[in-house]
Parts: structure tokens; sequence; C-alpha cells
């Protein structure tokens, strides 16, 4: 019996969901928009005038890791270019690159180009 490969989660290429728009608004950070549907959002919206848009800003970790979600880098990858970008004050590295990177992948603000790098012979 074959045994099963099991999963590495660096080994995911993430890149930004296409039904979402961002930009980096004017304090440098990346802000995606939000559109807020649903029938509750839409009660909301009447009754409380709550908008019809969100737009979430993201901090400058996070807006440094989005800019590096390009659909060819894994995030093992990505994790290289964060600790060269922000040194110590990054760690622990990995644990809290996967921990946001499953946030936003949880909240399909991203999607996995490929879930598994293939190998390259």
């Amino acid at each position: 019996m074959a045994k099963k490969q099991k999963e590495n989660y660096l080994d995911y290429i993430p890149r930004p969901n296409t039904l979402f728009e961002w930009n980096r608004n004017e304090s440098g950070k990346i802000e995606v928009k939000v559109h807020n549907k649903g029938v509750f959002n839409k009660i909301a919206q009447i009754i409380f005038k709550k908008p019809k848009y969100s737009y979430i800003e993201l901090d400058e970790f996070g807006s440094f890791v989005w800019e590096q979600m390009d659909g060819k880098r894994s995030i093992f990858e990505i994790g290289i270019l964060v600790r060269e970008q922000f040194g110590e004050k990054a760690e622990p590295l990995y644990s809290r690159l996967a921990q946001y990177i499953k946030l936003l992948h949880n909240n399909h603000f991203i999607v996995y180009e490929n879930k598994l790098r293939k190998k390259e012979a």
C-alpha cells in the first residue's frame, strides 16, 4: 500500500482573489474593497445606513505580504522575503505567516494558484 504524501502548507502558492479590488492608499498600505452583499447586509444598509462597501486596510506586515503573493511564490519563499524586510520583528515567522495567510484564505481574499507546487525534475 502506497504511503500518502503529506501536504506541506509552506508549498502553497497564494494570490489575491480577483473578486476583490485592492489598491495602495495614501498612507502606503494595501486596502481591500469588500462588497457587503446578502440579505442582512441589505437590511443594515437600508435601516442603519451601513455602507455598501467596506475598505479593509492591511497593516505594514500584511501589505508587504499581500504584494508578494503573485501566484508564483510559495508561502515559504514569501517568508524569506518577509524575514529580509522585517528581520526579528517578523518572528515567529512561519507560524505567524501561515496564520495570516489562512485568515486571508478563509475570508476569500486570496486563492491558492496551485495547492502544491509540482516537483521540478
